[in-house]
């Protein structure tokens, strides 16, 4: 598949830079980074979003994760790999992605809310509009799958 545009020639415009800003936020709202990467990871499956399954991956690696667990993703309600918490991130994840669907449940809200307070259900739900959001210019703009290198854990 052939890139239809160069991102990276856009990372200092004001779209890019409030992405970024966006991604940082999410970043540093005390939400245990592994689980965001788990989330980050579940959405770009759903989504089919190639380069950010790669990316997502790589980095869920980084921090620790398992291949088990990254490999059991996709059928997570199968396998006993995953805590109340994570779980509860995933279900959230996948409702939140897939609003195509109609809506995210009632019983759902609060099933997560029992598992996560207030402030961590909005940084959660910030974080899936932002991996959402990188999805659809990953896939829309066709950035090649394979070509991300992690530099470092990010704090």
């Amino acid at each position: 598949m052939k890139p239809r545009i160069d991102a990276t020639n856009y990372l200092t415009s004001g779209f890019a830079q409030a992405m970024l800003r966006l991604q940082r936020e999410v970043d540093s709202s005390g939400v245990e980074p592994s689980l965001l990467e788990l989330m980050k990871i579940r959405a770009s499956q759903i989504n089919g979003c190639a380069y950010c399954i790669d990316m997502h991956t790589k980095d869920a690696r980084l921090r620790g994760e398992t291949e088990q667990r990254i490999y059991a993703l996709n059928a997570w309600r199968e396998t006993p790999f995953f805590n109340d918490r994570e779980r509860a991130a995933l279900e959230w994840t996948e409702a939140v992605t897939r609003l195509d669907d109609g809506h995210v449940p009632d019983e759902l809200y609060e099933r997560v809310r029992r598992v996560f307070t207030e402030s961590e259900l909005v940084a959660l739900t910030f974080a899936l509009v932002t991996i959402n959001g990188w999805n659809r210019l990953s896939i829309s703009f066709r950035v090649p799958a394979g070509t991300y290198q992690p530099q470092a854990v990010h704090a």
